[in-house]
């Protein structure tokens, strides 16, 4: 019988490649949707509603693992005071109610894997490698990711092993950075934000969903992982690398740090800044990328 893995947040750009993933190596796969949808060979979809803390509890109960997506945003619209709320609610409340469900049903998972981000290391420009042991930094992301992954560190507590993947920048066709920069790109209009010099540690959506995949097999596995590539990529490199692949070299300047600033505030951040980070530790456990290189990466992307 094909074990079965619950994602919540399964409807989204992760979601959707790691649902095939899955399938692919055998697994059936269960999604927590807001909606209701028709069930097909190999998905089922149980209904939940965050804000009004409800689930229907078959989907836990049926479940061998749970991955966990499911958060508003971050960079969907700017950081007002609510909207920073709604942020850190989404992930902390969306755990508690997979958490309420386990411990009320006495249910034992074989693994719970959460979503997490690299922002944990602050926003923030330096030549520093972070690690999973680096100090998380204060300022909204940090503290962001550090509710995220104790709302996570919760189901630990239930004897269940729990991972959490720190993902930086996801480089796909269909969603993400790469949707929003490839008119611009196209047009031959693409130049380098700020500084240029921020780092912007990417990895390939199917790297990322393998080390998910990774992530239900190795028992191994437990704890905090970066989803990333240590490969020293500035927002410069990154520019005129994609440049390069659409077919031109960058002939703008960079653009100014204001003019960003002015138009997403407090979130150009996201953006402005970035940290080194290693991805040692996945890879000591044996896990190798597929795409290491950002040029095969973002080639494979767009040709």
């Amino acid at each position: 019988m094909k074990k079965n893995v619950l994602i919540s947040g399964g409807s989204g750009f992760v979601g959707k490649h790691l649902t095939d993933l899955l399938i692919k190596n055998g697994f059936s796969v269960s999604i927590l949707s807001r909606n209701q949808q028709q069930n097909t060979a190999d998905v089922s979809y149980y209904q939940w509603d965050v804000d009004n803390q409800y689930i229907d509890e078959k989907s836990v109960l049926n479940a061998n693992f749970i991955i966990h997506l499911a958060g508003e945003n971050i960079a969907g619209e700017r950081w007002t005071t609510k909207r920073k709320k709604a942020i850190i609610q989404s992930r902390e409340l969306s755990i508690q109610l997979i958490y309420d469900a386990l411990k009320i049903n006495n249910k034992k998972i074989e693994a719970f894997v959460s979503a997490s981000g690299i922002g944990i290391y602050g926003a923030v420009n330096g030549p520093e490698i972070c690690h999973e042991d680096t100090i998380p930094a204060n300022d909204f992301l940090g503290i962001t990711c550090q509710k995220w992954e104790a709302a996570a560190d919760k189901i630990s507590d239930l004897n269940i092993r729990t991972v959490k993947i720190r993902t930086g920048l996801v480089l796909g066709k269909e969603d993400g950075f790469l949707k929003k920069l490839m008119p611009i790109f196209n047009f031959y209009l693409g130049a380098a934000l700020g500084s240029g010099k921020q780092y912007m540690p990417w990895i390939h959506i199917d790297d990322l969903c393998r080390m998910y995949l990774e992530a239900l097999n190795n028992t191994k596995m437990s704890g905090a992982y970066n989803a990333a590539i240590n490969d020293n990529t500035t927002n410069t490199i990154f520019s005129k690398t994609l440049a390069k692949i659409v077919g031109y070299s960058i002939w703008l300047p960079n653009v100014p740090e204001f003019i960003i600033q002015l138009g997403m505030g407090e979130m150009a951040q996201i953006i402005l800044t970035g940290r080194r980070v290693s991805s040692d530790k996945i890879e000591k456990l044996g896990f190798q990328f597929e795409f290491k290189s950002l040029e095969v990466a973002l080639s494979s992307i767009i040709n």
